[in-house]
């Protein structure tokens, strides 16, 4: 006996659903866990870009690896033995300790020195590019728009040109060969006053602060307790910048500095360098691998840091992708 549906079906001149699509209406029925998982497209392999990113890491990576098998070597075995792999007798310990008692310590002191000069100008740095950037966005006032292209600008010049007027200035000052002159140049960032300005325009929201000026705080007060909360991430993104110019920097305290005891770890390493190379006063036959395993040693600080402030950097990145 033929059924009710079925006959009206064919009064209708319409075939009968076929078993395919019947599976297909269950199938669009069944919760999203019974359904076959689809193969998506993120999980796609490219060769060539695969073997690309590979170049890259082996490019940054290979100069690091030297410098560690580099480190545990003589300065005879720099020149005797494969330069990517260790020698016979690794002596690492034996380089580091080396390291910290030529010349009475002066590592140690030339450590502590670059501690200082990257600390405060990164800190200070970063302080005054957060207080400009947030005056940049959230003010207008006269010339605004040519005070800002004027820090674009200045991006632009390079710093070894500003060196020989920067030394008449402190030369005038009367601060040559002293710990400011290092400092206070530093703390002058273009790029992080601007980073900063692009940042404050969408980090700090101008109805909170219409908010807390309601409440009868001042500007002082809500860049303090608000503003600055806000620009957390921006602030850590030029303190890493900073902190890594002025560690890395070279020929600024080469002029600025006189009294050894003042050098950084740049300027001494390359003293040592010299001493190395010419044999000049107090150069040993192991001054090269000394030179190696200093610089070692310089940038073990820096990667400290970036372990340490990489969670707040990657916080504010992923902030900023979240639009309410």
């Amino acid at each position: 006996m033929t059924s009710p549906k079925f006959s009206a079906s064919l009064e209708q001149g319409g075939p009968p659903s076929p078993p395919a699509a019947a599976a297909t209406s269950t199938a669009k029925r069944l919760p999203a866990e019974a359904r076959p998982p689809r193969r998506s497209s993120v999980h796609r392999r490219s060769t060539p870009l695969t073997i690309a990113m590979l170049a890259v890491l082996a490019y940054f990576l290979l100069p690091l690896f030297w410098l560690l098998i580099a480190s545990t070597k003589s300065t005879q075995d720099l020149f005797n033995s494969f330069g990517l792999w260790f020698s016979h007798a690794p002596q690492l310990l034996s380089n580091i300790k080396a390291t910290f008692t030529q010349d009475d310590g002066v590592f140690g002191r030339w450590l502590l020195n670059t501690v200082l000069y990257a600390g405060a100008s990164a800190l200070g740095a970063a302080l005054l590019a957060a207080t400009a950037g947030y005056g940049f966005a959230k003010y207008r006032f006269r010339g605004h728009g040519a005070a800002f292209n004027l820090v674009l600008g200045a991006i632009m010049i390079p710093t070894t040109a500003l060196a020989i007027p920067t030394y008449l200035l402190f030369a005038k000052a009367g601060l040559v060969n002293t710990p400011w002159a290092v400092i206070l140049p530093s703390l002058i960032s273009p790029f992080g006053l601007y980073l900063m300005r692009i940042y404050a325009e969408d980090a700090v929201p101008d109805s909170l602060i219409e908010a807390a000026r309601m409440d009868g705080a001042g500007e002082l007060r809500i860049f303090l307790t608000i503003a600055l909360r806000l620009l957390a991430p921006g602030l850590v993104t030029v303190i890493l910048f900073t902190l890594v110019a002025t560690w890395n920097n070279y020929f600024l305290p080469l002029i600025m500095l006189n009294d050894p005891d003042l050098y950084p770890i740049t300027v001494g390493l390359s003293r040592w360098a010299d001493q190395a190379q010419n044999g000049g006063a107090g150069a040993s036959s192991d001054m090269l691998a000394l030179v190696v395993t200093g610089s070692l040693i310089s940038i073990v600080p820096l990667v400290l840091a970036f372990l340490m402030l990489q969670r707040y950097w990657q916080s504010g990145l992923a902030t900023g992708g979240v639009k309410q």
